[in-house]
């Protein structure tokens, strides 16, 4: 596969918790800094706290119902890593790009995420176990 121009860097790293509130309480001693934004994407059934620290972002991801993609990941893996997001400069491009070098992808199209970001994820089949998230400005 070709090296991608697109790719920028980690944009974030997400983790699954139960207790949004335990784990903004937990993440604010451990990082000295509370979190600069909490936001629901009622289309994924989470809500995300979202932590700057360093120039680097922390997602915390907790379910709003049990269906939702994070509930199954608890259930089946516990509280945890997630995803790692990284930016993209043309997320539509890299996905074109990406499928046609037969990557499994979960969204073959953007669709509006957290943070004021387009994002669509690659399968962990094909990258070594890892859920990774491409994001970019909306």
């Amino acid at each position: 596969m070709l090296p991608s121009p697109h790719w920028l860097g980690i944009e974030h790293l997400g983790i699954a918790v139960r207790d949004l509130d335990a784990a903004e309480i937990l993440y604010t001693g451990l990082l000295g800094v509370g979190p600069y934004k909490r936001e629901e994407v009622a289309s994924e059934g989470v809500m995300t706290s979202f932590f700057a620290v360093g120039g680097n972002k922390i997602e915390l991801l907790a379910a709003t119902r049990q269906d939702s993609p994070i509930a199954t990941f608890i259930e089946k893996r516990g509280e945890g890593l997630h995803h790692v997001a990284y930016a993209v400069a043309d997320l539509q491009a890299e996905l074109d790009r990406l499928d046609a070098a037969g990557v499994a992808l979960i969204h073959r199209h953007p669709k509006p995420g957290a943070d004021g970001k387009m994002i669509a994820f690659v399968h962990p089949k094909s990258t070594g176990g890892t859920l990774i998230e491409l994001c970019q400005d909306a």
